[in-house]
């Protein structure tokens, strides 16, 4: 009897993993320097839930718009080098949304903001895929798991800058600077070469007729898209709405409300550092269910029993519950039979952003009309979405 040793991947390839590593961490850490500060920009816009609802949605608007971009970009110019450029330019519009005096200038530099994260987003993942084929086995939540550490990190440099009262312009040309120049340091350790190398499903399953194929990779990409979605609804809820939630509603002082989407970030990071060895060990559809009941669950009684610490730990299961739904839908959207290499990626990646768009209005709507608790209700409903549409996704693969 012989026993399979893993091979030990090259010091290139190791080098690419870290070097993607970095890509995430900068990308979730700009944006999340900026989240914070929305309840002081709208306080100094003096705009009500509602207008801010559809201003801040004016991000996913810009990445829905330029996202079907991203496809045609990676193969033309390189998924790393298109990483890089989108997140130096999602900084340079942090910036102007920072400083932007008057609700149009904010919008705009948001809706150009979301454009550029839109093709990073694609562009980095298209990458951490190509280095997770070269590994042999899942690590692709490990680099969201990286994602949420420099959402963390962004979230807790906002806090301390206000804490400090460091004017926003100053605090977000400071990030944008740091994690713009790490990026492209990253970029020397990417991977060279095309982008587009075979994946294991789709040699699986061209066998099969192309009309059974192309019926089954339609719905399987509308299953995909659904599951993400739900994870970028929750996420939504943490990024616009938490900090406004526990200081208005609960009546949380600045620094306290920032925890809601540091514990909801941090919570995510936690279920991404371990949600390669349980997606190898129990499969993404069972992953995807139980996340589903943990942040439906866990935010139900959250907003069923509203005290500041049960709504923090409310986000935070929130967070663990989602933590590896964009992750599995983008792999396996990557592996979709019938289509171009990286179609499927960007095709899940641009409609998952949907929620972004569709979050922020409809929430500060209903909050208007009733309150932000009823409007918050979206985070368990996206958890009973996960659990209806998880059946798509399938069971140990590796």
């Amino acid at each position: 009897m012989t026993v399979d040793v893993p091979r030990r991947p090259a010091l290139a390839d190791r080098r690419a993993r870290v070097a993607v590593a970095v890509l995430f961490f900068t990308n979730g850490a700009l944006f999340a320097n900026l989240l914070p500060r929305y309840p002081e920009i709208k306080a100094d816009l003096g705009i009500d839930n509602a207008v801010y609802g559809l201003a801040v949605a004016a991000f996913p608007t810009g990445a829905i718009a330029a996202g079907l971009l991203a496809g045609v970009l990676v193969r033309r110019a390189g998924s790393a080098r298109v990483a890089v450029a989108g997140t130096v330019l999602t900084g340079a519009a942090i910036i102007a949304a920072a400083v932007a005096d008057s609700v149009l200038l904010f919008a705009g530099a948001l809706l150009f903001a979301g454009a550029m994260d839109a093709i990073t987003d694609v562009a980095q993942n298209a990458h951490g895929l190509r280095v997770q084929r070269r590994y042999g086995r899942s690590i692709i939540n490990s680099f969201h798991a990286i994602w949420s550490v420099g959402a963390v990190t962004g979230g807790s440099m906002a806090a301390g800058a206000i804490a400090l009262g460091l004017p926003r312009g100053q605090h977000l040309s400071i990030s944008a600077v740091v994690f713009g120049v790490a990026a492209c340091i990253a970029l020397r350790f990417c991977l060279p070469g095309p982008e587009t190398e075979p994946n294991s499903r789709a040699d699986a399953e061209g066998r099969e007729s192309p009309q059974r194929t192309g019926l089954r990779t339609a719905y399987l990409l509308l299953a995909l898209v659904l599951i993400a979605t739900a994870g970028t609804l929750v996420e939504d809820a943490g990024n616009s709405w938490a900090a406004l939630y526990l200081s208005g509603s609960l009546h949380a002082s600045a620094a306290v409300a920032a925890s809601g989407y540091i514990a909801l970030v941090g919570a995510q990071f936690v279920g991404r550092l371990v949600g390669d060895r349980l997606v190898d060990r129990f499969g993404q559809r069972a992953v995807a269910r139980a996340g589903g009941l943990i942040a439906a669950t866990g935010m139900g009684l959250a907003l069923a029993v509203t005290t500041v610490p049960g709504t923090i730990l409310g986000f935070a299961a929130a967070g663990l519950g989602v933590a590896t739904l964009v992750p599995a839908a983008m792999h396996e959207a990557d592996e979709l039979p019938g289509l171009k290499p990286g179609l499927g990626l960007t095709i899940v990646s641009w409609l998952m952003r949907l929620g972004f768009l569709l979050s922020p209005p409809i929430v500060g709507l209903i909050a208007d009309a009733t309150s932000l608790r009823v409007g918050l209700l979206v985070i368990p409903f996206a958890g009973l979405l996960v659990l209806v549409f998880a059946g798509a996704l399938r069971p140990r693969r590796w």
